[in-house]
């Protein structure tokens, strides 16, 4: 089996024991399969409650811990995770699967390798829900947006996001769509003078708030949404186009 960047990757046998290193799977796991997740990093929060050994994070997982969990299968991300530590774990023994999501279309082909392929699953149903949520055609008024993920340095979304896809369908053009960079930095000064007619603040990477966000841009209408519904995919992809429609106003 080929992973989404086409690497090979083969469980050696049943998979019964998964670790995450990316915050979004365990959703999806634990809504098809819970008995299967053993590992997950301290930024995976969903579902509540999630009882299962914590590995570090996506920049700096235990991989001592993961290898000791003796997992069938690693789940992993090309833009979360470090190449060095996935051939850690390969050279280990340890099978890895790395998804690739860009777009709203790549999240639901992933999504379903990786459970139907990678974990021996059947097709989940809430795989279907998310994609009749998401069926509707795309709005074609469109407002023009940034949208920050962080400050101190102010950093943004750029070119070929999975966020930027999402908001697009929603009627929201990310003015730095076609930047060189796929998370730029740029001055606050800068985001003013952009011409947007909406700022769109997620509350993660950084938690952006009513108390912390929208007064940077007093002169520009601000949403504050939700950064699981723009950002994660999974189960909350369900519900991601009325939480967010509802949250653009």
């Amino acid at each position: 089996m080929l992973d989404d960047l086409g690497t090979p990757c083969t469980p050696h046998g049943a998979v019964r024991r998964v670790v995450s290193l990316v915050p979004s799977l365990p959703e999806s796991l634990a809504e098809t399969a819970p008995h299967l997740l053993v590992g997950a990093t301290g930024w995976c929060t969903h579902p509540a409650g999630l009882a299962v050994r914590r590995i570090g994070g996506t920049k700096n997982p235990d991989l001592a811990a993961i290898i000791a969990l003796e997992p069938d299968l690693v789940l992993a991300n090309e833009e979360e995770n470090r190449l060095a530590d996935l051939e850690t774990l390969r050279a280990a023994g340890i099978p890895v699967w790395v998804t690739r999501i860009r777009t709203l279309e790549e999240s639901f082909t992933s999504l379903r390798r990786a459970l139907t392929l990678a974990c021996g699953l059947p097709e989940p149903p809430w795989l279907a829900a998310a994609q009749r949520a998401w069926s509707a055609p795309p709005v074609t008024e469109v407002r023009r947006a940034v949208i920050p993920i962080w400050r101190k340095p102010w950093m943004v979304l750029g070119r070929d996001t999975f966020a930027g896809d999402l908001l697009l369908r929603l009627g929201v053009r990310n003015l730095y769509a076609g930047h060189p960079e796929r998370y730029p930095k740029v001055a606050l000064p800068d985001l003013l003078a952009a011409g947007a007619d909406l700022v769109v603040l997620p509350d993660e990477p950084y938690r952006f708030t009513a108390e912390n966000g929208t007064g940077f841009f007093p002169e520009t209408p601000a949403a504050l949404v939700s950064g699981r519904h723009l950002t994660w995919y999974g189960p909350s992809l369900a519900e991601a186009p009325d939480v967010l429609r509802a949250a653009l106003g």
